[in-house]
């Protein structure tokens, strides 16, 4: 099974959300630390259908869940 490559910038285009590298991090400045005890899908800044793709993409173990982990770190530094 071949799977997608995904980035950063993908990801946050997937969640609605802009997708330059200075939105990116104003974004991740805005909502970090996530404290260690909430799950990145639970987190309150999320829509209802953002979580629910967060969520998704772990649980399946989907092309995006690389990307999905790459962001829980940044938002927990």
């Amino acid at each position: 099974m071949e799977t997608e490559f995904h980035t950063l910038g993908n990801l946050f285009e997937q969640l609605g959300i802009a997708d330059n590298e200075q939105a990116i991090d104003a974004f991740i400045d805005k909502h970090k630390p996530l404290p260690n005890n909430i799950q990145l899908h639970q987190a309150s800044f999320w829509s209802a259908g953002q979580k629910s793709f967060l969520h998704e993409a772990i649980a399946a173990d989907a092309d995006w869940a690389e990307v999905v982990d790459q962001l829980d770190a940044m938002l927990r530094d």
